[in-house]
């Protein structure tokens, strides 16, 4: 037993998740009465996950500051300027795709009792509340955006504590970290776990009728991951962006595909950022704040479903609105952290552009929800591997007008 026990932990964790996938797989369609037990693995791994996270971010970030050495630079300006250009290209290609293949849909109830934003302005004002949120209400619900300002007050208030007190926050940092490397050690057995309840659960037979709608809504992301990203990568790093774009998709991209969400992932991120010898300054801070406001999947969801409902009543769009569209879809995932229910209840805001009444628009978002469980895991997969993508290029980008050589190929 010691000698297995041995030999499966020098297997890397990607190809341990990857047997983790094929048992649950095999379980889930062999014998699904039997496997349904496994599916608590799966709610354990991403609990642990949810529950580590936003004490994570709040040690690592606050003692990141604490520690800061003066005239240390960071990569945040650049990183956030990628996280919005990403998002706003997310958008755009969502617009393109979906006029030259126009998609209608067969409209759905059961979104009825769902309250979407009334316009911008509520959704920016939702995650603008969230930065002064009570710090223990923060941590409590996982509110990344008022536990980063909380954690980046802290750091500055602590910048002159004394060099006891800094070891001892640093401490706790290297002590939340360990924890994370432990919960991430039982990846292939959560990823088995969810597998089995998505397959047992949900099936695939409600998603045969939007087949049309999810070939156009996935082909965007997976084009945004494939063609745009490595785009934005190539620009600024001028070498073959592939080995990274692969390494943050495999490593990253696989686990947020099957939790979920992206605050599940945070944990994921930030130890592939010390695999790749990131700047912690830089990612302790771009990480959580990746998973509230860089949301390229989240502008693709509501760029295609909008513009479904937009084909399915026959409505004339000029390419004027269309770019506004894209800029708004844009927004409003930049905001889609602040709004309970995500992307999806954003839609009826975007739809609002083209005067879509707002009972139309929540069968739309009902719709939504039937398709959401390919939707919300390829969203997540591609949001949440980016965070980690732009967060390396920035770094890389420096190197490269700092003159220093950069290896793509070993960092990956």
């Amino acid at each position: 037993m010691k000698n297995l026990f041995r030999k499966w932990n020098q297997v890397s964790l990607v190809k341990q998740i990857i047997v983790g996938l094929i048992i649950g797989i095999i379980l889930a369609v062999v014998i699904p009465e039997v496997a349904k037990p496994i599916v608590i693995l799966g709610s354990l791994f991403v609990g642990a996950l949810k529950a580590i996270a936003p004490v994570l971010v709040l040690f690592l970030v606050m003692s990141a500051i604490a520690q800061h050495k003066k005239g240390h630079q960071t990569n945040m300006k650049s990183i956030i300027f990628l996280y919005l250009l990403g998002t706003f290209l997310a958008g755009l290609v969502a617009v393109i795709v979906s006029f030259i293949f126009p998609v209608t849909i067969s409209l759905a109830k059961g979104a009825d009792e769902l309250a979407a934003p009334g316009g911008v302005i509520e959704v920016l004002k939702a995650l603008l509340l969230n930065v002064v949120d009570n710090p223990a209400k923060a941590i409590y619900n996982a509110n990344y955006i008022g536990i980063l300002a909380w954690a980046i007050l802290l750091g500055l208030a602590l910048k002159n504590a004394s060099d006891t007190t800094k070891t001892l926050i640093s401490n706790f940092s290297d002590a939340v970290s360990k924890m994370v490397t432990w919960v991430i050690k039982f990846a292939p057995f959560g990823i088995m776990g969810l597998v089995i309840d998505s397959i047992t659960t949900n099936g695939i037979e409600s998603l045969l009728s939007y087949g049309k709608l999810l070939t156009v809504l996935l082909g965007c992301m997976l084009f945004v991951a494939l063609v745009v990203n490595p785009l934005i990568v190539f620009v600024n790093i001028r070498q073959n962006p592939y080995p990274l774009v692969f390494k943050c998709l495999k490593e990253s991209g696989i686990t947020a595909f099957f939790t979920r969400s992206s605050a599940a992932n945070i944990p994921v991120n930030m130890r592939l950022c010390e695999v790749l010898k990131l700047d912690k300054d830089s990612y302790s801070v771009s990480i959580p704040l990746g998973a509230t406001i860089n949301m390229a999947g989240a502008a693709v969801t509501i760029s295609v479903l909008t513009l479904a409902a937009v084909h399915t009543l026959d409505i004339q769009v000029d390419i004027g609105t269309a770019i506004i569209l894209s800029v708004l879809s844009a927004v409003c995932a930049c905001g889609a952290s602040g709004v309970a229910g995500g992307s999806l209840l954003l839609i009826p805001l975007a739809c609002s552009l083209f005067g879509i009444p707002n009972d139309v628009a929540m069968q739309v978002v009902g719709v939504g929800f039937i398709i959401g469980v390919l939707q919300d895991s390829f969203e997540t997969a591609l949001n949440s591997s980016t965070d980690v993508l732009f967060t390396a290029t920035a770094e890389f980008k420096k190197l490269r007008k700092e003159g220093k050589t950069i290896n793509i190929q070993k960092a990956s």
